[in-house]
């Protein structure tokens, strides 16, 4: 029976497997539900600042921010935003191969990347392709902190403000729903023209804004857009944080379910093999018999 003790010690490990693999599914729905909730709160606040720097851009003020302005230069820069762990499905796969994809449309432009990296899987990825990583952030946990967020991010605005960049890019995983999530890449940097005229055209109007600025047009523009960039980066990391959960606990409802069908595959193959050893047993035994 070495055949058969050789395939309960297996039946064994993979019981094991499918306990760590059931727990860590249960864990990911509590955290999935919070960052939800978390995710679901930010967009509303994301939402309005946009609009608002959207309509800024319209109004065409005596005071225009560096952010607003298109810069004439050979570099981007590319906010790259994954997870810290793994075993969450495809979904970090998919937005490094946006981001490829988007390195390879640069480059054919002749125009080379500054990547900022959120999250270990795509450190280690551009790390990997030879990116030049100006800043990073990694360990973030279960909860964005804004805190931690914007230091790294302030590496690439600044140079978009100096007219070193030509534009800044976001790359994330936007939650759809539970079994569903989209890599994105949208513009962070400039405000997009076309994009304004767009939004404008759903809103149902052709009209631009006029503001009267209190105190002064340059004090309110440069905090509504220190406001505007802090909102989508949040808002990106949420919306990654909450995919992440939700691909986590699909995946690992996937392998607790492939867990019990290999189990029950081995189950078949060690009653057989045991039916067998108890059958050539017998025959054996009735030979032993009939031969006295």
């Amino acid at each position: 029976m070495a055949v058969g003790k050789e395939i309960r010690g297996k039946i064994k490990s993979v019981e094991n497997t499918k306990k760590i693999t059931k727990a860590m599914e249960m864990v990911a729905a509590s955290k999935m539900r919070k960052a939800q909730d978390r995710m679901r709160a930010a967009r509303p606040y994301a939402e309005k600042v946009r609009n608002i720097a959207t309509d800024l851009g319209q109004a065409n003020p005596e005071y225009m921010h560096p952010f607003m302005k298109l810069h004439d230069a050979n570099r981007a820069g590319l906010i790259v935003v994954t997870t810290d762990k793994g075993l969450c499905g495809g979904m970090n796969t998919n937005v490094l191969r946006a981001v490829t994809a988007r390195l390879r449309e640069l480059e054919a432009g002749g125009t080379a990347a500054d990547a900022v990296a959120i999250g270990n899987k795509g450190l280690g990825f551009l790390n990997r392709i030879g990116a030049r990583v100006v800043s990073q952030a990694t360990h973030l946990g279960d909860t964005p902190h804004l805190d931690k967020l914007i230091g790294p991010v302030k590496a690439l605005l600044d140079e978009y403000a100096k007219g070193k960049l030509n534009a800044v890019y976001i790359a994330y995983t936007r939650f759809i729903n539970t079994m569903r999530q989209e890599s994105v890449i949208e513009t962070l940097l400039p405000l997009s023209h076309e994009k304004m005229r767009q939004e404008t055209r759903e809103s149902g109007g052709q009209h631009s804004w006029d503001y009267i600025y209190e105190p002064d047009a340059r004090s309110v523009i440069d905090d509504l857009l220190r406001r505007y960039v802090e909102a989508l980066v949040y808002q990106a990391v949420a919306e990654n944080m909450a995919s992440e959960q939700s691909a986590r606990m699909v995946a690992m409802k996937a392998a607790t379910d492939n867990a019990g069908n290999v189990i029950h595959e081995l189950k078949l193959v060690y009653n057989k093999t045991r039916q067998a050893a108890i059958t050539t047993e017998l025959s054996e035994i009735v030979a032993g018999a009939a031969a006295v």
